[in-house]
């Protein structure tokens, strides 16, 4: 009788292809989960720029809903001071409490001759965009060489920088229309909120945007930007 001695087995071929197989569905897997790690993070991004926006929007609707009518510049006092004229950030005086913001641009420049700045010890601490009580309008009435200076005190930050690194990139207001009868100005407010990482930001033309995901430079899942449009009513108090 013939024994076959033969061991059963796989031969080189069949490894190799096995070992191809597992390394394409490793590979496979590796960059599904990298996906879907991009989609969750451009997701908290979009998220982030999105509560931010919000939770201003709301601060703002609020106070002025509840604050007398004001005038925009050209007026005493000032109630606003304008992107055009300060390159820096801006500052918008509702009669009961002020905003001030600084660019997110100016904040990356560090210029301290161009930001708004807290006094004292705490000129080192950024603002992003802050709420202060000021009944009198003071911080938006001021010589542009001497801008004053905010009580850290008496600030709330409104724009939560986190890992996100947010910042505000436009802001403008104009009154829309004024009813003598009622005495209530409507008024239409535009912002821009983003993230300021300036090399992923495009501000060649038009408002900042995100870079094109064709562009070098660009990265979608960390960089976000949305414009946030209002329209607010003032005129529930007694004229100032």
């Amino acid at each position: 009788m013939n024994h076959d001695n033969r061991k059963n087995g796989f031969t080189l071929v069949e490894l190799m292809l096995a070992m191809g197989f597992v390394s394409a569905l490793l590979l496979a897997i590796a960059m599904t989960v990298i996906q879907i790690g991009n989609i969750y993070n451009t997701g908290i991004t979009y998220k982030s720029v999105n509560q931010a926006g919000g939770s201003i929007a709301s601060q703002l609707l609020r106070d002025i809903n509840s604050s007398p009518p004001f005038d925009l510049p050209g007026t005493n006092p000032v109630h606003y001071v304008s992107s055009m004229a300060e390159p820096w950030g801006g500052r918008l005086c509702t009669g009961q409490y002020s905003y001030i913001w600084n660019y997110g641009d100016a904040i990356i420049t560090g210029d301290q001759s161009r930001l708004n700045l807290y006094s004292g010890t705490n000129s080192t601490i950024p603002i992003n965009f802050i709420k202060v009580a000021d009944s009198t309008s003071s911080y938006c009435t001021y010589a542009t060489t001497t801008k004053k200076l905010i009580n850290m005190a008496d600030a709330v930050e409104l724009l939560d920088v986190g890992k996100n690194n947010l910042a505000i990139h436009d802001f403008s207001i104009t009154s829309s229309a004024f009813d003598d009868s009622t005495n209530q100005r409507i008024y239409n407010i535009s912002f821009l909120i983003g993230t300021n990482e300036k090399d992923t930001l495009d501000a060649s033309s038009g408002p900042i945007k995100c870079r094109l995901p064709d562009d070098v430079k660009s990265d979608p899942t960390y960089c976000a930007v949305n414009q946030f449009d209002i329209v607010a009513r003032a005129g529930n108090n007694a004229a100032e």
